[in-house]
């Protein structure tokens, strides 16, 4: 039955005539021009959608959020409902809290003036206290020697309450703690005050003396960013009114400077016909 259709297609394609060759021969150009156009289109997409940038991902997701937001809007005045009162059921006490504070914090820190030196000092230190990050495990291991604890009592319990592990003996008489020397020398310098004479025997890690020379890295390389200093200046004259025109002139720069540098010079020197 197969060979019998192809020898019968054979058969009508011989008996068509040119006018009908042509046309089919048109037929099978159009379909190949369609393809083309859409695999052309398919590859630009495809082509725009890796050249998105995390700045465009950024925008797009504002705008999807927005458009939340202002869906949820209408739909809680259709139903006369309050918006914000709907979102504020949506927080506990707790995190309520949490919000005032860091608003409260946030309003304190707005302050960018310039009021004496020991105001923006006070101002460094509570920035640097947010990058500070408490190694609770060595703080455990200190408390244990102080306390006369079993080792990793406290770090695997992940508390600083101590805990039914204590090796520490209590006098009945007096109910206080029997510690040994080196139970006192470690409380001594574990609990140090203005009278201490224990003074320059802390040996850092290579962890904390990293994270001193990185912050002092941040330190040069946002104070080398913070200048006022326009990144352009060593270019010469100032020839633009706004950042746009800057960007205009650059590029005008580019293609026509190697005709127009010896005019401009001319006029500079006042030697211009």
């Amino acid at each position: 039955m197969t060979s019998n259709s192809g020898e019968e297609k054979t058969a009508e394609e011989g008996t068509m005539t040119i006018d009908e060759r042509k046309a089919k021969m048109e037929q099978l150009r159009a379909k190949m021009r369609s393809t083309t156009k859409a695999n052309r289109a398919s590859l630009i997409e495809e082509s725009s959608k890796a050249k998105m940038t995390a700045r465009d991902t950024a925008r797009l997701e504002r705008q999807r959020k927005l458009a939340e937001v202002l869906r949820t809007q209408a739909e809680a005045e259709d139903r006369g409902e309050d918006v914000e009162r709907q979102k504020n059921w949506e927080w506990t006490i707790e995190e309520n809290d949490n919000w005032e504070k860091k608003k409260a914090r946030k309003a304190r820190r707005a302050d960018y003036e310039f009021h004496d030196d020991v105001h923006a000092a006070r101002r460094r230190y509570k920035k640097d206290l947010d990058l500070i990050k408490p190694d609770l495990v060595a703080y455990s291991r200190q408390k244990e020697a102080v306390l006369g604890l079993a080792p990793g009592s406290l770090s695997k319990s992940g508390s600083s309450t101590p805990s039914s592990s204590a090796l520490t003996t209590f006098d009945p008489s007096g109910g206080q703690v029997a510690a040994s020397p080196e139970q006192r020398m470690a409380a001594e310098s574990f609990y140090r005050d203005a009278n201490t004479l224990l003074y320059a025997d802390n040996k850092p890690t290579e962890d904390a003396i990293d994270r001193v020379v990185g912050k002092i890295n941040r330190d040069i390389d946002k104070k080398g960013k913070f200048s006022r200093k326009r990144l352009n200046e060593e270019e010469g004259d100032i020839t633009y009114i706004n950042e746009r025109n800057r960007v205009f002139n650059k590029k005008i720069a580019r293609y026509y400077d190697k005709y127009t540098s010896e005019i401009r010079a001319s006029f500079e020197r006042g030697t211009a016909l």
